[in-house]
């Protein structure tokens, strides 16, 4: 995946550790908070909330779990929701989507991705590698290139990054140990007040996270 023009730049600089996408669809948010993020273990693919080097947040806050796979369709939840099921015939990477309500009047829809083989978007805000098991990737929301002013990287042996674009808003880096990394990206919509079961939010965010392992 090339581009021949930089894609448009709807995002700008924010605080350490966060990104808000700017023109309809952003503005500064505090520093980075809680993401969702998925990873293997046992056999399975289960999700997590909270910060990799932080005690888990509480997987009942969210609302709405779900597998995500081609085209935006879900796929039944199993008895535990959070553990992600291998579908026959899936795509090569897996997702899986949530939402938290929060009791401040934010509206956070998180989205989340293992795996770097495919080289096009599934969820709203996504990275994507630019080329199968890549270390270049494109930040796109709802189908368009957009350009990050900046991508988060945190790691299983605790090593951590901010990532800044180039020229064509992508973002690259080339990993070096083996572990678990976690790319991340938060942004806030603007005028993105919505009404969610009887109640008024006021900000809507897209928190939005690629993992993978690298093995030994």
């Amino acid at each position: 995946m090339t581009h021949t023009t930089p894609p448009s730049t709807l995002f700008r600089p924010l605080l350490t550790m966060a990104l808000a996408v700017s023109a309809s669809v952003g503005a500064v948010l505090p520093a980075q908070a809680d993401y969702l993020w998925l990873q293997t273990g046992n056999g399975q693919t289960r999700a997590q909330v909270g910060e990799l080097h932080k005690t888990p947040g509480q997987l009942s806050e969210l609302s709405e779990p779900r597998q995500v796979v081609a085209e935006g369709k879900t796929v039944p939840a199993s008895a535990d929701p959070f553990v992600l099921a291998k579908e026959e015939g899936a795509l090569a990477d897996q997702r899986f989507a949530a939402t938290r309500a929060g009791s401040d009047g934010v509206l956070t829809y998180y989205q989340a991705r293992f795996g770097r083989e495919e080289t096009r978007a599934v969820h709203d805000l996504e990275l994507v590698p630019t080329t199968p098991q890549g270390n270049t990737y494109q930040l796109m929301f709802k189908g368009r290139p957009v350009a990050a002013s900046q991508v988060n990287v945190d790691t299983s042996e605790g090593w951590r990054r901010v990532l800044l674009p180039a020229k064509d808003g992508t973002v690259s880096f080339t990993p070096s140990f083996p572990g678990l990394y976690v790319m991340e990206v938060t942004a806030r919509v603007d005028n993105g007040s919505v009404k969610l079961n009887g109640k008024q939010y006021d900000e809507v965010r897209h928190t939005a996270t690629l993992s993978f392992e690298v093995p030994q």
